[in-house]
């Protein structure tokens, strides 16, 4: 015996790929990349399964333009028709719209989710009808809502509508009913001449037929009334003008589809546009573009590199409710010189990028991060701009709905729409004409929601779609209202040509500065990480952006002191990196403030305060500031004191003095601040749980026409499933003795379990728990004993048992 292996719709689905030519086929399986994860589909029919998965169509729904989803919403509502009668319910008439509902369904038969039959109906995935409760605001057709009906019910509606009954099957009758009902004239004709009430209650049904599935919702109940009390309901229901639902009989009767379609009349067409919104253009040329483009993401790779090193001194504080709240947001903007949207974009990017991590109570920097801030401007964008292409949120979002601020790095859940956002910000860009920008980067909002209407929207955004195009604008990514080279290689997902855009438009660090006699110091573009520590450890930075300043004062000087530096070393570091001799004014700052570093020395006694001259040490002790420190002349040159060191330390530093502590042996103790860095870039769990990580694929380089052409040569359909008796189709032991077990799984299922448990990778599943509720979690470590299932579980944090015949489905994680 042969089976198909499939969805209801699969077995037509594995017929027109098994029609497909190799090119075509190629086409298809590179659209739908999951359909081939491994282990490699080994017909049409597994190869139908998996796109028809929901978990599969689901992202590939996601990427749909707006034509493309009006045309899936369309077919529907109707069912599997003819491609006429589909275009007269859009109403494309003119050669033009023609093409473009010819492009529409060649876009959706590329990612599988529209096809046409061997008898010119098209159909669609499953799931895909499944997205909307009724769609063009119509209910479902009428060959599904009489599919429980009797043939005696079917010969009574016929007798009504005074149509003579075929024969006595109820296929027949049902043809007959249909074929009535599928012509509007007719239709129209029968509601002539119905009564009054039932006309107004089939007309006032046929305009807000879409509010009818949330009055079934609250009709559906105890005591509801019946359909057929509804005024006028009776005669429409003798002639399946309306359904009544066969087995409660309650609630709203349901209008099918075809009459509502008839009802509204030939001049209502359901909406289809093809063509993206006008927008007002600029002529912009390509060195407007790039000029533009390099101003911004130099600006923001030189705030990116401060944003970072400023939380690499100072790890920001994290919130008790997890993220970065407010008030560290505004200290790392102060200290940068950043807005907040640039901080919160540095964060989440530098995050994602893995330069970042949780690390206790605070989120501090990695390793990975000091390996970033050693490479070249271009190299650290590059970084950034990759992570934010992918980020599954948007990172400049600053409010909630209700108008609440959120944290940055809060780990809040990932959103699928965000990324598409972004894909439509570079898909309605790219669309632009050649050497056209847009005059208001405003107009890309429609443009974006055109491309991708699924895309999510922030209730914070004034205009559509503002957050992302403001973050594409100060990335570089679009400039001037058209897209630059940055965002043409985001675009083609090509590493290689963003890294060398970032090259081109980004200039080289710059590993000198200018000094000027009013003891500054200015870096034009971006300075590199050995010239920014040193000017750090020496100034203070008052700007950042395609030039940076840092200012000279006692205290900058006085605290590289404190580091062990020496006034000599100090000088000399400067001048190698100086263009051109110092000021003398800075020279005289470096050696005065040496002159007075170090002439009051603290050791620890708790503590012991000594010095070379008496009447400074007198001072001192005199000094009504510093009473509360608890100050005893013991000697001439020797005071003690009853405040622990470090607290006088700073004591005496506030009140103008500039003291250096001693260690125990009495030399000088050099001041280090030591840089915290994150062990792991990967969020820490909760106490008592441990740190797992989803594992990923193993990377395959899969050959897709290869693939096509040995799919080509397999058969349609499989052998019937028989894992304990002879002949078994299975082509490993793990999936003869899951098939054994999980009953709920189809073959195509199987083989991927199979394959997780035996390559250790992960995997995602629809269960049923024991309380009867269905929940999809990720695997990983996977241990097979049948009847059950030994994994790490990624949603509980913990090892979990789960039983092979409560798994409904599986996809790759």
């Amino acid at each position: 015996m042969r089976c198909p292996i499939g969805k209801p719709s699969g077995s037509t689905l594995a017929s027109w790929l098994s029609g497909l030519e190799v090119d075509r086929l190629e086409r298809v399986l590179a659209t739908r990349p999951d359909a081939v994860s491994p282990p490699e589909p080994r017909s049409f029919g597994e190869l139908a399964d998996r796109l028809q998965r929901p978990a599969s169509v689901a992202p590939a729904v996601a990427e749909l333009a707006l034509p493309q989803l009006q045309v899936a919403e369309a077919l529907a509502a109707l069912g599997p028709v003819p491609r006429t009668a589909l275009a007269d319910l859009l109403d494309v008439t003119e050669t033009e719209s023609d093409r473009g509902l010819d492009a529409v369904l060649e876009t959706l038969a590329d990612h599988a989710l529209v096809w046409p039959d061997g008898q010119g109906l098209l159909h669609m995935a499953a799931p895909l009808r499944q997205a909307w409760d009724a769609p063009l605001g119509l209910d479902a057709p009428l060959a599904r809502l009489l599919a429980d009906t009797t043939s005696e019910e079917l010969r009574r509606m016929l007798v009504a509508l005074v149509i003579p009954a075929p024969g006595t099957t109820k296929k027949d009758r049902l043809a007959t009913l249909l074929e009535h009902h599928s012509d509007p004239a007719r239709v129209a004709a029968v509601v002539a001449s119905a009564p009054a009430a039932t006309r107004k209650l089939l007309e006032r049904r046929a305009r807000h037929q879409g509010e009818q599935t949330q009055a079934q919702a609250e009709f559906i109940m105890l005591g509801a009334p019946r359909a057929d009390s509804e005024p006028g309901a009776r005669w429409a229901l003798e002639r399946g003008l309306l359904v009544q639902d066969r087995y409660s009989g309650y609630g709203p009767a349901r209008m099918p589809a075809e009459v509502a379609l008839a009802l509204r009349g030939a001049d209502w067409h359901a909406p289809f546009e093809p063509c993206p919104p006008i927008v007002q253009t600029v002529s912009v040329t390509e060195a407007e573009v790039d000029r533009e483009a390099a101003a911004a993401a130099t600006t923001f790779a030189a705030h990116a590199a401060s944003v970072l090193a400023a939380c690499a001194a100072s790890p920001p504080t994290r919130l008790k409710s997890g993220g970065v709240g407010a008030r560290e947001l505004s200290r790392i903007g102060k200290a940068t010189q950043c807005d907040d949207i640039v901080v919160r974009l540095v964060l989440e990017t530098a995050y994602d990028a893995g330069l970042l991590a949780r690390d206790g109570d605070r989120v501090a920097a990695t390793k990975g991060y000091d390996a970033w801030a050693e490479r070249e401007p271009a190299e650290q964008l590059t970084v950034l701009l990759q992570a934010w292409r992918t980020l599954p949120l948007t990172p400049t979002q600053a409010r909630d709905e209700d108008g609440k601020a959120l944290p940055a790095l809060a780990g809040t859940p990932p959103c699928g729409g965000c990324v598409q956002a972004r894909d439509g910000l570079l898909a309605a860009a790219v669309a632009l004409p050649a050497d056209q920008g847009v005059r208001s980067p405003v107009d890309l909002g429609p443009l974006v929601a055109w491309h991708r209407p699924l895309a999510d929207q922030l209730p914070q955004d004034s205009t559509l779609f503002a957050s992302v195009v403001r973050e594409a604008e100060l990335l570089g990514v679009i400039a001037r209202g058209s897209l630059s080279r940055i965002g043409a290689a985001l675009r083609a997902d090509d590493g290689e040509a963003l890294a060398a855009a970032s090259r081109r438009l980004l200039p080289t660090a710059t590993s000198t500065a200018r000094f000027g006699a009013d003891l500054t110091a200015v870096v034009t573009g971006t300075p590199s990480a050995r010239l920014a520590a040193l000017l750090d450890a020496v100034a203070e930075r008052e700007a950042v952006g395609t030039a940076s300043v840092w200012r000279f004062s006692p205290g900058t000087i006085r605290g590289a002191l404190d580091t062990g530096r020496t006034p000599d070393a100090i000088a000399a570091d400067l001048a190698d990196v100086a263009v051109g001799p110092l000021p003398q004014p800075l020279s005289y700052l470096i050696h005065d403030t040496a002159r007075a570093h170090g002439r009051v020395r603290i050791a620890a006694a708790a503590c012991v305060i000594h010095g070379e001259e008496p009447s400074l040490l007198a001072e001192l002790a005199a000094h009504r500031k510093l009473a509360e420190l608890g100050l005893r002349q013991l000697a001439p040159t020797v005071l003690v004191c009853r405040t622990p060191l470090d607290k006088t330390l700073t004591a005496l530093r506030a009140a103008g003095y500039a003291p250096v502590a001693e260690k125990a042996d009495g030399t000088v103790r050099v001041e280090k601040t030591r840089s915290r860095r994150a062990s792991d870039p990967t969020p820490t769990p909760v106490p008592g749980q441990r740190r797992r990580s989803v594992p990923t694929q193993t990377p395959v380089d899969l050959d897709l026409r290869t693939l096509a052409a040995r799919l080509r040569d397999a058969p349609t359909t499989l052998p019937a499933p028989d894992p304990f008796g002879t002949g078994v189709p299975y082509g490993t032991d793990t999936e003869e003795i899951i098939a054994g077990y999980a009953k709920n799984l189809t073959y195509s299922d199987v083989r991927q379990l199979a394959h997780a448990v035996d390559a250790r990778t992960a995997i995602t599943v629809e269960y049923v728990a024991a309380s009867g509720n269905r929940t999809v979690r990720t695997l990983s470590e996977l241990d097979l004993d049948p009847p059950h299932l030994y994994a790490w579980c990624h949603l509980r944090e913990d090892e979990r048992v789960f039983t092979l015949s409560r798994i409904l489905g599986v996809t790759p994680a």
